[in-house]
């Protein structure tokens, strides 16, 4: 629960968080509120989301819920109507939201519907977000979009397995790359994060595991990429401000 705080000013930065009401995401949400934004929780169930906001933040004085379906252009579009009437601006995008992680499939038989899907929502979700926040985030004087990525979309990782979330991740690597060079001239900082597996979301099987982190370790690592400061690095893929292969 977040400590009482004034309510909405025009001067607080605003963070927009997709897939925020539950596991990373929400922790990434709470932790933006106690450094002082103001957070859009985009969840796809709208109640679902506001009930993650005001788990957090029971004043509603930081966190905000949206409903966002990454996949869906008309979705989109309204939420960054959203934000943009009711905040007026856009600081940070954090592009949380992902598919499931498909670890009984393999490469060589792979339903390509099912990859198809999950590159729709990890890859061409975070495209359009980014897309309609653009606007908002080159009037802002410190920019930030971070990718939230994964041990499994490191290609000098890849040994086979999990195609739809490795394929999706990697194509969102490559975004972040693309994007960084891009922007580089508007100032915005683009960089993936790969925070780690969470005793919450490890494949079955590793429950446990010496190599599983806390959601709050795990979200310290993406709000790194949100606070490096102006002229920092960008194009990178990192946990806990360290580099992660490719």
């Amino acid at each position: 629960m977040l400590p009482w705080v004034m309510r909405v000013s025009a001067d607080l930065p605003v963070a927009v968080v997709t897939g925020g009401n539950r596991g990373v995401g929400r922790e990434v949400c709470r932790q933006l509120a106690l450094l002082g934004y103001q957070v859009v929780l985009c969840s796809r169930d709208l109640r679902n989301g506001e009930l993650a906001a005001k788990e957090i933040d029971p004043d509603g004085a930081r966190i905000a819920a949206c409903q966002l379906e990454v996949d869906n252009s008309l979705s989109v579009a309204a939420m960054a109507d959203w934000v943009k009437g009711r905040f007026g601006r856009t600081d940070v995008l954090v592009n949380n939201a992902s598919s499931g992680y498909d670890r009984w499939a393999t490469a060589s038989s792979a339903d390509l519907g099912t990859v198809a899907e999950a590159i729709d929502v990890t890859l061409f979700g975070a495209w359009r977000v980014i897309h309609v926040l653009l606007p908002m985030l080159r009037s802002s004087a410190r920019p930030r979009i971070v990718n939230v990525s994964g041990e499994g979309g490191s290609i000098a990782g890849m040994t086979g397995g999990s195609p739809a979330y490795a394929v999706s991740k990697a194509g969102l690597n490559a975004l972040t790359r693309l994007l960084a060079g891009e922007l580089a001239r508007d100032g915005i900082l683009v960089n993936a994060v790969c925070p780690g597996w969470t005793e919450e979301n490890l494949p079955w099987g590793r429950i446990g595991a010496p190599q599983s982190r806390t959601v709050a370790q795990a979200a310290a690592s993406i709000i790194w990429a949100v606070t490096i400061p102006n002229g920092g690095p960008t194009g990178t893929l990192t946990r806990d401000g360290r580099p992660y292969p490719w």
